[in-house]
């Protein structure tokens, strides 16, 4: 229930333009805040100028604020790529989910490299951990119709996992967990 204050009909006063200083200070704030990357950050600096305008005369460098904060170890893509790929495959994501993710997250090829291999590598139990989420397959009370059959390997092909892995879990008859392959 809402206080029974009444509100100010007076319009916010403006925020005032950005300066280095103030820049600094939300770059400061957004990386002890978030988990990020260069390219977020810079995403976030630059719309906060837009908001906000620039007051010093000489030109903004976005680029080496952020570098600054890369230098200073605030930000490291690689170290988000890790930890976000981590936080996918426990929820059940597949290798491909995972790599979009990163590459929408602004991740270089370089940094996600090794993030993308071990999401691979846990390929089998992501896939495990999406059908027990959404009880398919050997996690369902009964067996599927072929119809939604269908619809869970959809899912599983939505959620980033290839379509072997797939129909391996969604054919398996409830109660019969797959073995992981070690090619899997």
């Amino acid at each position: 229930m809402r206080n029974n204050v009444p509100s100010s009909d007076k319009p916010r006063r403006p925020l005032r333009p950005l300066d280095e200083g103030r820049l600094r200070e939300l770059a400061i704030r957004y990386v002890g805040r978030y988990a990020t990357t260069r390219f977020k950050l810079a995403a976030y600096l630059a719309r906060k100028l837009r908001e906000r305008g620039w007051e010093d005369g000489q030109p903004v460098d976005l680029e080496a604020l952020v570098a600054k904060m890369d230098d200073l170890g605030f930000v490291d893509d690689e170290a988000y790529a890790g930890a976000k790929a981590r936080a996918l495959t426990a929820r059940g994501y597949g290798a491909r989910r995972v790599a979009q993710a990163l590459y929408v997250a602004g991740v270089g090829d370089e940094d996600r490299a090794e993030a993308e291999e071990g999401a691979r590598a846990a390929a089998f139990d992501s896939a495990r951990n999406f059908a027990r989420k959404r009880r398919f397959g050997p996690f369902a009370a009964e067996a599927a119709e072929p119809d939604r059959r269908q619809k869970q390997i959809a899912a599983f092909l939505r959620a980033g996992h290839d379509v072997r892995l797939a129909r391996r879990f969604v054919d398996s008859a409830p109660g019969c967990v797959p073995e992981a392959e070690d090619d899997a």
